[in-house]
């Protein structure tokens, strides 16, 4: 390499220009909208075009923000590399060393060094090909005896990641407080979008004008947490799911993890995350090496729902990502909790054929000592005082119906009331000489503890080994890690460590088993978990109305086929709020489908109305499981509507939903949009299921037989829809006509 090396990485509409003249590290000149195919001598004067001005009471030469933010580079923001050795190496000056550019395959993205094109044609053709371009940096402090080497991919869905690897080249162990790759953002970004929540009220979405200094998101939880925010988002002003330029980062961490946006008095803004590390958790041994999660990046023109669309296609790209059907499930835990009963459950399971269930989970409650929620935790074996001929009877059952089965599980943690507990009561994160705070009756499994993460794998592989036909784990996680320690030392990150490596060897070990991440609800969402599992369930609030938004936001990172969508009973054991099935239903529709009601116990029009809406989701599973996600931004707080459109045009289905009422008793049209404008569409109300209450005397005049409009007209102009009592929705089905 030479000291003019400019990189110019180009994949599905987005573009990104890395200058690497040295002699320290590079710096990301542009990541955003697509530059196209720049002339050869462009790129080394777009470069000089971006350095930034010297000012009064400012460094006496112009300073740029690299790779990884540096004190001897003039950086004062937050630093991208918190550390030392004994005090000293505190401070660190990266020399570079290398760049390795690798340009992804038969038909790479433009990929350019020193102003030269490598192994691309000029035409403009690459956008969306099969792999992905590749830059690795290498650098080294030899004064601070570490080497860096940065790793940055641009897939072929316009998706970046960004990873750091820090190696201790010195005799003596180095500490990493703090590792955390940032990515710099244009000034015309001025709003910032990010989520939080609770229990049973996951993903709520909070606004602001980003403000000079630091936005700060840390989880402190050991897992994702409720709280967490799925995407930070950085974008234009005003911008909505159907408009605005938008960056945005997600950390991909299942432990302590920090997102944070920055804003500099000298003109920088940035975004970033990474791990989240206790004081002594990583000590670095001479020649170790620690990597950070992977912080991944999209970019967007279309709003939202612009990035959704990178992510939704980036995940479903993925080898790991589930090709068949994704099976209605019923969950029986709001159907029976605790009491477990063959005859009660095969008559579940009967009913649950009835209305078209593909998979019956048996959730909490089938193992030793499990009663209720303070007793058990640790004991994986079946309970023969419950079971006494075991879980097999009930596996055979379901499946002569032709279901699959799944079963419950929470392996990470234990019951101090409990055989595990009472005979390893070291076995647990703990404080030397004092245990966390009980949360839920229960501590956590040391995992990092070899005996202990041998105990579990060997239980979890027998109980799969010993019943013929269980193909779903339904894993639970239902406390933080508080005072998390291993030996004496912080235990959140070699924690986060062995449980991917459970799940890693549980899958080797039976890949035909299919794995739900569950953490009291929505508290374990993140993409690296889902590099190992098959779906989340986003709240444990089954709640149509709450659900909406939980899903709705669910949704700005995952596609519906990863998010496990259930239809409740009439009254929310979580709200007790009562609604009608058609809202439960419509609501659920969006989903990975599923069911978490005492259905044995409904009367024969409620289970013949059930039947038909599964029968739907059915229908409209290929839609929903592989179409474009849309969400409408309506000027009306109490109307929410979204919808899934096929990427050919052909086909969408939207749901229309009345929160609550408004100062407008008639909210106005609603715009549909997504759909092909030069294509005309026929819009009706799906057949076979009932349709809302509503207030009008007569219905808008198109409800009874439909109408057809192009695409430009619904998404311009919409549709008036009926007058909707609160908590109610109505779906349109929309097909192409010609």
């Amino acid at each position: 390499m030479t000291n003019s090396t400019v990189v110019h990485l180009r994949r599905a509409r987005i573009s990104l220009v890395l200058d690497a003249r040295g002699p320290g590290l590079p710096r990301i000149v542009h990541w955003g909208a697509d530059l196209g195919p720049l002339p050869a001598d462009d790129l080394p004067a777009l470069v000089d075009a971006t350095i930034p001005p010297v000012v009064p009471s400012s460094f006496d030469a112009p300073t740029v923000l690299s790779l990884l933010p540096e004190a001897s580079a003039g950086w004062s923001g937050r630093p991208g590399l918190a550390g030392h050795r004994n005090g000293r190496d505190w401070s660190t000056a990266f020399r570079l060393d290398r760049l390795d550019v690798a340009d992804g395959g038969p038909d790479p993205s433009r990929v350019a060094v020193g102003g030269e094109a490598v192994g691309v044609p000029e035409e403009d053709g690459a956008h969306g090909g099969p792999g992905a371009a590749r830059v690795t940096v290498r650098a080294a402090d030899p004064d601070a005896a570490l080497s860096l080497t940065i790793e940055i991919t641009l897939d072929a869905q316009g998706l970046l990641t960004v990873r750091h690897r820090l190696r201790n080249d010195g005799d003596a162990p180095y500490e990493v407080r703090e590792l955390t790759p940032v990515l710099p953002v244009p000034a015309v970004a001025t709003e910032l979008l990010d989520l939080t929540g609770r229990w049973c009220r996951e993903r709520a979405p909070q606004r602001h004008p980003w403000p000079m200094g630091a936005w700060v998101r840390e989880g402190r939880h050991g897992r994702t947490g409720h709280d967490a925010t799925l995407l930070l988002v950085a974008g234009t002003p005003g911008f909505g799911f159907g408009h605005g330029e938008l960056w945005a980062v997600h950390t991909a961490w299942s432990g302590d993890h920090v997102t944070v946006a920055e804003r500099r008095p000298t003109g920088e803004a940035t975004l970033g995350g990474g791990e989240l590390l206790a004081p002594g958790e990583i000590l670095l041994a001479p020649g170790e090496e620690y990597a950070t999660p992977l912080l991944y990046a999209v970019h967007s023109t279309a709003g939202l729902d612009g990035l959704s669309d990178v992510l939704h296609t980036h995940l479903r790209a993925r080898p790991g990502h589930p090709r068949t059907p994704r099976p209605v499930t019923l969950n029986v835990w709001e159907a029976v909790y605790f009491d477990h009963d063959l005859d009660r459950l095969a008559l579940l399971a009967d009913r649950a054929a009835e209305v078209g269930v593909e998979r019956f989970v048996l959730d909490d409650g089938w193992f030793r000592g499990r009663r209720h929620d303070r007793a058990g935790l640790g004991d994986w074996w079946v309970d023969g005082d419950v079971w006494p001929d075991g879980l097999q009877p009930l596996i055979d059952h379901v499946r002569r119906h032709g279901m699959q089965f799944g079963l419950w599980v929470e392996p990470e943690m234990v019951n101090p009331d409990s055989d595990l507990f009472r005979a390893h009561p070291d076995w647990v994160l703990q404080a030397p000489g004092r245990l966390p705070p009980e949360w839920r009756h229960q501590q956590v499994l040391d995992l990092a503890h070899p005996d202990a993460y041998a105990h579990l794998l060997g239980r979890l592989d027998a109980l799969l080994r010993e019943h013929d036909g269980i193909t779903y784990l339904k894993w639970d996680h239902n406390r933080d890690l508080t005072e998390a320690g291993h030996h004496g030392r912080p235990g959140v990150h070699a924690q986060t460590v062995a449980v991917y490596r459970l799940l890693d060897e549980l899958h080797a070990r039976h890949p035909g088993v299919e794995v739900e991440s569950c953490s009291s609800g929505g508290a374990r969402v993140d993409l690296e978990i889902l590099r190992r599992t098959d779906r989340v369930w986003a709240s444990d609030c089954n709640d149509a109305l709450e659900r909406l938004a939980i899903q709705r936001w669910t949704g700005l990172l995952l596609p519906p086929e990863l998010v496990g969508t259930h239809i409740g009973p009439s009254r929310s054991h979580t709200t007790h709020r009562v609604h009608d099935l058609g809202f439960r239903a419509t609501t659920a529709l969006f989903g990975h489908h599923g069911i978490e009601w005492d259905i044995s116990a409904i009367s024969a029009s409620d289970r013949a109305e059930l039947a038909a809406w599964v029968a739907l989701h059915k229908r409209l599973r290929p839609l929903l499981h592989a179409g474009r996600v849309v969400r409408v931004d309506h000027p009306d707080p109490a109307v929410q509507a979204h919808g899934v459109v096929a990427h050919d045009g052909s086909h969408a289905v939207y749901a229309v939903s009345r929160l609550t009422t408004s100062a407008a008793q008639i909210p106005g049209p609603v715009r549909l949009p997504g759909l092909d404008p030069h294509r005309r569409y026929a819009v009706r109300l799906p057949a076979g299921v009932p349709e809302p209450a509503v207030l009008q005397l007569t219905e808008p005049g198109w409800t009874s037989k439909g109408v057809t409009l192009s695409g430009a007209v619904l998404a311009t102009v919409g549709l008036q829809l009926p007058a909707l009592h609160p908590e109610q929705a109505v779906l349109l089905e929309v097909t192409a006509v010609d």
